[in-house]
């Protein structure tokens, strides 16, 4: 994207995205196995996508660091891919909320040059005027040169009660738009939510702007320990293929806190500047409800479906027709193996039925029946006791990792392309309409050395179906 009006009198500023997260308030669509962030919920990109395409211009970006875990390595790779970007790929070995995350980001950056500054920001969040999010950044970055850490605040539009507030102070001389930040608090009731916005308070969007060495300075004096298992975890790291991965024992040592704990509502160096762009943290369906296109009756469709009588309803389905009558308010999401329908009011209950789902070891909880690799994916078509049937994709040039199994036997048939398939000391060729048995405890691959995807059924047959009867023996992405 570029800006040709904008000019920015500081070093170019190093974006980071916080692509981890599991986003559970918008299942069934969003699991485990695919968070929101790699979902496209408004539009053809995904909101990680989206995010990853506004820092194109070198004029004012360096290319962007993105922390993820290696469950997601080969999701970001692939969406970056898509849309002609690129990343250097930070995996963190375990989950130890955004502080440390920041601190290895701020650890990266400063190698890069002791003058950078920083941005920090999430992946799944949508913000409806590029450009304008883009000057709001510039302006940012000015202001964090001078050695001050500063978050974009939103106006709020309601008395939400889901986010943080951030109470602004007085104002910073040589910006007409940073304040000070009086003070931070956290999500509060509806009255005081409702005064809040009386007061001017902004929400705490969660985007942070900072020279790489004035963090690095506040987290050597509030969480000293942070810093020094971040700077181990690099210190020890390895590179994986195209990812950086952090030191597991090093970063386990790291306290498993937000960065607001950490430092924000500590410093004297934190300021505030409004946001002049639309924000949303898509914290919900209600909130995909708000930001989609409507009908006359304030209905939101995404994909197959109608609505009679009802009005201000949300329905995604990319399959089944689904269909309301005669309600208000509610959200229906139908994918191929669970339904949700709830009040738009109490769609943020969703996140406590996914924790039970999870209790009761219900797979749909975690799990799409369509799984990514990064040879391509494998959709789970039937399952029975001793049966198992999938529909796999092979992009071309992919090779699925040379493996054998103890507990079940593989018949598989080529529906479209051509697959080389290696059975212990032999390589077939199995074109279209031929198939290849794999008897139990054969050494077998499969790979793609066409241009078009490879497009197999596999039927698998035996005692145990389980996806950890999969014992590598060498694979060309590192997993064994």
């Amino acid at each position: 994207m570029q800006l040709g009006g904008f000019s920015l009198t500081v070093n170019r500023i190093i974006p980071v995205i916080m692509c981890g997260g599991s986003g559970t308030r918008l299942w069934p669509l969003s699991r485990d196995t695919l968070p929101k962030q790699f979902i496209p919920l408004l539009g053809e990109r995904s909101t990680f996508q989206r995010t990853a395409s506004y820092f194109s211009d070198r004029a004012v970006f360096d290319p962007p660091i993105a922390i993820t875990n290696a469950d997601y390595r080969f999701l970001v790779t692939e969406q970056l891919k898509d849309i002609g970007s690129d990343a250097e790929i930070v995996l963190e070995p375990m989950r130890r909320d955004s502080g440390p995350a920041v601190a290895v980001a701020t650890e990266i950056a400063f190698a890069r040059s002791p003058d950078a500054i920083v941005l920090v920001l999430a992946a799944d969040h949508i913000i409806s005027d590029p450009t304008a999010f883009i000057a709001t950044c510039i302006e940012a970055g000015k202001v964090a040169s001078s050695g001050r850490i500063v978050t974009i605040g939103v106006h709020p539009s309601y008395p939400a009660t889901g986010y943080g507030y951030i109470c602004p102070g007085e104002a910073i001389a040589g910006s007409h738009d940073a304040r000070r930040i009086s003070r931070f608090v956290e999500k509060p009731d509806a009255i005081t939510a409702a005064q809040y916005l009386l007061d001017g308070y902004y929400w705490n969007s969660g985007n942070f702007i900072f020279h790489a060495a004035t963090m690095r300075a506040e987290l050597q004096r509030y969480e000293p320990d942070m810093l020094a298992a971040a700077r181990q975890s690099l210190a020890f790291k390895r590179h994986d293929l195209n990812f950086t991965v952090l030191d597991a024992d090093a970063f386990a040592k790291a306290p498993t806190k937000s960065i607001d704990y950490a430092v924000m509502e500590h410093t004297d160096k934190a300021v505030v500047i409004p946001a002049r762009f639309g924000w949303s943290d898509v914290g919900g369906w209600n909130a995909v409800w708000d930001l989609s296109e409507k009908n006359e009756q304030g209905n939101a469709i995404e994909g197959r479906g109608e609505v009679i009588d009802g009005k201000n309803n949300y329905i995604r389905s990319h399959g089944m027709l689904t269909a309301i009558i005669g309600l208000d308010d509610v959200v229906v999401v139908t994918t191929e193996d669970a339904v949700l329908v709830a009040h738009r009011d109490k769609a943020d209950g969703v996140k406590l039925l996914v924790n039970r789902l999870k209790s009761a070891r219900i797979v749909e909880g975690s799990e799409h029946r369509e799984i990514h690799r990064p040879w391509g994916k494998y959709h789970s078509v039937d399952v029975g006791d001793r049966h198992q049937v999938k529909r796999i994709t092979v992009k071309p040039g992919g090779v699925l990792s040379l493996q054998k199994h103890h507990h079940r036997a593989e018949h598989w048939v080529v529906v479209k392309g051509t697959a080389s398939v290696t059975r212990n000391s032999e390589t077939i060729i199995v074109h279209e309409n031929e198939s290849v048995y794999l008897p139990i405890g054969c050494v077998h691959r499969m790979a793609n050395p066409g241009k078009i995807d490879l497009e197999i059924i596999e039927v698998q047959v035996g005692s145990y179906l389980g996806e950890d009867d999969i014992q590598r023996i060498e694979d060309v992405y590192n997993r064994t």
